[in-house]
């Protein structure tokens, strides 16, 4: 079994200087006082900062499903202006909070690190996709929810118009590892087709939704369209989906199941971003140096506690010594902290929860006869909840960690012979969320990640790439989700596509004194000709 417990000095990750100011300096009543008005709450709620396990926010709103309903019922009520709101309008509101973002965003990397227990620079990360969302959506969603002619059923005689109309009044569900790039960057395309959201916040991050709604009407946005509710997730939650015209998820896969059947059961759409068990291969071309980067970023960002983050790393047997001595060199160096300023490496696990799986998957896996390379502890000599980034060697099958999903700082390495096997291996989970490809053949590289069944697959990148290139969808296969976020795909699934077709001169039918005989011989001819001038 490891260690649970070290103490400050000892021989793990260093750490890194402490800040000067604390949760009380940033965290004020005044401040969730002017955060939360205007939220419904029938009751009060707390929430905790996990650099320190201490209460973060006393006295938050807690909603009632009563209080979830006149969300709803106000979110309606403000949807049908906003949705009669030009386009071009309302993406000045978007770009408008773009400008507003970048320039406060030393309050909100406070929040984030305050309430996620994450580094300052993969709190920064957050800010970094959510403006270019904002500016994606803000610059081309005009194009995206224009009008489109299509083909008719008789060309010049059927003119055909593709319209998008809002579906109402989404209701969204963000999760706590990404509270600020999962709750308004789900929102802003919401917004921008036309909806209002109501949107449930975990509790423990809610201030930096709240946050994030404040900016946004600063920015122009009515505030009755972004109607945010707080409170615990299985009484909340239900009543978020009951009222919903549509449904966007982002969480567990055991939760997502059940958010798609109620879905399912009110005919409601619903798109689903969940689990991953995400697989990193070093071909035996790699650059080294770029992928011993590649893979400390991709297993130990926000520590482990991001969907799309390597929890597999399988690498070719003729390399793998040479990788895996500078791998775990890069890993027991990195530092960890709670300051609020740039420096340290790797933050806090988010709460005992997380913290407790992560010590029984290594725990379980070093009983069965796996090997720690770095790290397989618990520094609570920095806070409660941190865990040294770690590195696992002769993980199997019959261990949790091999199939499992950790979210937390471990990372298992496999060897590999072939490309064909590694491929294999990194399909064998029923997940499909995200890959890593490392070599320096981009050609190869490409029809690796076409074999790989994962919604995204970054080449020598391994996360970031794929998720910051919005314009492109993102999302899983299998039990990683439903739907798309980003591109066309992350606006039009909060629209309802209308079809009009006029048909002109001539009905379809006999007319003219056309016998249903001569009709149907004349439609014949018709559609001979049209498949030989190749129309579609």
């Amino acid at each position: 079994m490891t260690d649970s417990h070290i103490t400050q000095g000892g021989t793990g990750n260093p750490v890194a200087p402490e800040g000067t100011r604390t949760a009380a300096d940033v965290v004020t009543p005044e401040l969730v006082a002017r955060l939360t008005r205007g939220v419904g709450g029938s009751g009060t709620t707390v929430s905790h900062t996990p650099f320190t396990g201490d209460v973060l926010a006393s006295a938050l709103p807690e909603s009632t499903p009563e209080d979830v309903a006149t969300a709803y019922e106000n979110a309606r009520a403000a949807q049908r202006a906003w949705a009669a709101t030009p386009v071009r309008r309302r993406a000045a509101v978007l770009l408008r909070f773009h400008d507003l973002l970048l320039r406060r965003q030393p309050e909100i990397l406070d929040l984030i690190q305050l309430e996620t227990g994450k580094t300052r620079l993969h709190a920064q990360e957050e800010v970094q996709g959510v403006t270019i969302v904002a500016r994606h959506y803000g610059r081309k969603a005009p194009a995206y929810l224009r009008p489109k002619g299509h083909l008719g059923a008789v060309p010049t005689l059927t003119k055909v118009t593709e319209l998008r109309h809002p579906r109402g009044v989404v209701g969204l569900i963000a999760p706590w590892n990404y509270p600020l790039q999962l709750s308004v960057g789900d929102a802003i395309p919401a917004f921008m087709a036309g909806n209002a959201v109501v949107m449930k916040p975990d509790t423990e991050t809610a201030l930096s939704a709240l946050w994030a709604r404040e900016l946004m009407v600063e920015a122009g946005l009515p505030a009755g369209v972004w109607q945010i509710v707080i409170g615990d997730g299985p009484v909340v939650g239900p009543a978020v989906v009951e009222h919903a015209d549509y449904v966007a998820f982002t969480g567990s896969t055991r939760t997502g199941r059940e958010v798609a059947q109620a879905a399912a059961a009110r005919l409601v759409g619903c798109s689903l971003e969940l689990g991953g068990k995400n697989a990193m291969l070093v071909l035996r071309d790699a650059d080294l140096a770029r992928a011993v980067d590649g893979a400390v970023r991709g297993s130990f960002a926000s520590a482990g506690q991001l969907c799309i983050s390597m929890e597999r790393l399988y690498v070719h047997e003729s390399i793998a010594d040479d990788f895996l001595e500078r791998f775990v060199a890069r890993t027991k160096a990195m530092r960890l902290g709670t300051a609020l300023a740039y420096g340290a490496e790797m933050g806090s696990l988010v709460s005992e929860r997380q913290l407790e799986t992560v010590t029984r998957h290594v725990d379980e896996a070093v009983s069965k006869g796996a090997t720690v390379l770095a790290g397989g502890r618990a520094r609570p000599d920095i806070g409660p909840y941190f865990y040294e980034p770690t590195i696992l060697d002769g993980v199997e099958s019959p261990m949790a960690v091999c199939a499992e999903e950790t979210f937390g700082p471990v990372v298992s390495v496999y060897r590999f012979r072939d490309e064909g096997e590694a491929v294999e291996r990194a399909n064998a989970t029923s997940y499909g969320l995200n890959a890593s490809v490392w070599t320096k053949d981009a050609r190869r590289g490409r029809a690796i990640a076409t074999r790989l069944r994962a919604g995204t697959v970054n080449l020598n990148e391994s996360y970031a790439a794929a998720f910051g290139s919005v314009a492109s969808p993102m999302g899983g296969m299998g039990d990683s989700g439903l739907g798309r976020r980003h591109g066309s795909e992350g606006i039009l699934r909060f629209t309802e596509p209308q079809t009009v077709a006029q048909q002109r001169l001539m009905p379809l039918g006999p007319a003219f004194g056309m016998t249903d005989e001569k009709y149907a011989d004349f439609m014949t001819r018709s559609l001979r000709a049209l498949k030989a001038l190749r129309l579609r």
